[in-house]
């Protein structure tokens, strides 16, 4: 994978584990000795593509030792499961959890990858009763398969899109509860939650979830940060991404370097509180 070996063209991530965790963190390895801030999320908080990720621009900026726990395709479901990062999270004075979408994790109608939340496992009874004419052995992707679904009928996707609005609540106010410390959501998108992004194919993270959904959260949080960039900003920070020319596609779908300058200076008043 590019973003453990870097080639021409890519940085080096310092790839690192914590623990007992299987999942693979942006390096270097820090010390999880308090206090410091600990933040989760996945490609955009691991910072693929990106010179200095938000976290460590932060710390910069707050003062506090932020310790990035960002994985590349990390959903909720990566995080419930994962008993040492939720140690990590019970020692820091606070912990950052971007909002990430409601696509990429299991539920009553399909099952994804452990750890690699964008990957696409199975589909359940219950979806394959439903689309008898889908063959879902093709799709590898939660994306490519909820594109078809939503292409092959309109009023059935209007289910799936429900259930994933359901189990994306469910289930993030089971992480956030069990998170022992002070937790910070960052919505940091190029769309306000006002305005969700429904479209499977193009639609930008947190693919689905909309203010109401952050609004049943909120009462097990501590804050909410916003940063909505412009798709200028998305532009003028893509010019500052460090990728290889082959995964250029890939680096155009980042939301770039000023929406992490961005999230780092509005994170850092409230990270000076907890740091």
């Amino acid at each position: 994978m590019a973003y453990d070996n870097p080639g021409d063209g890519a940085l080096d991530y310092f790839p690192c584990r914590y623990g007992k965790s299987k999942l693979m963190f942006r390096g270097p390895r820090r010390r999880l000795e308090a206090p410091y801030v600990a933040v989760l999320g996945g490609t955009e908080t691991y910072g693929k593509y990106t010179p200095r990720p938000y976290a460590e621009l932060a710390e910069e900026y707050s003062g506090a030792k932020v310790v990035n726990l960002g994985a590349v395709n990390a959903g909720t479901d990566v995080y419930v499961s994962d008993q040492t990062v939720m140690e990590a999270c019970a020692g820091a004075s606070a912990t950052v959890l971007q909002l990430g979408g409601a696509q990429n994790m299991s539920n009553r109608f399909y099952a994804v990858h452990p750890r690699r939340n964008d990957r696409f496992l199975r589909a359940s009874n219950l979806l394959k009763t439903i689309y008898r004419e889908v063959d879902f052995t093709e799709f590898n992707f939660t994306r490519h398969l909820l594109s078809r679904l939503k292409e092959t009928s309109a009023d059935k996707f209007a289910m799936v899109e429900q259930e994933l609005k359901e189990a994306w609540v469910a289930r993030m106010k089971t992480l956030v509860s069990k998170i022992e410390s002070p937790v910070v959501l960052l919505w940091m998108s190029d769309h306000a939650p006002d305005t969700p992004s429904s479209c499977t194919d193009y639609g930008s993270d947190p693919l689905f979830v909309d203010r109401d959904m952050i609004d049943e959260v909120m009462p097990y949080a501590a804050a909410l940060v916003e940063v909505e960039v412009t798709q200028e900003e998305v532009a003028e920070g893509f010019r500052a991404l460090v990728y290889p020319e082959l995964e250029t596609q890939a680096a155009r779908g980042m939301l770039g370097t000023v929406a992490h300058e961005r999230a780092a200076r509005a994170l850092a008043p409230v990270l000076a509180r907890f740091g």
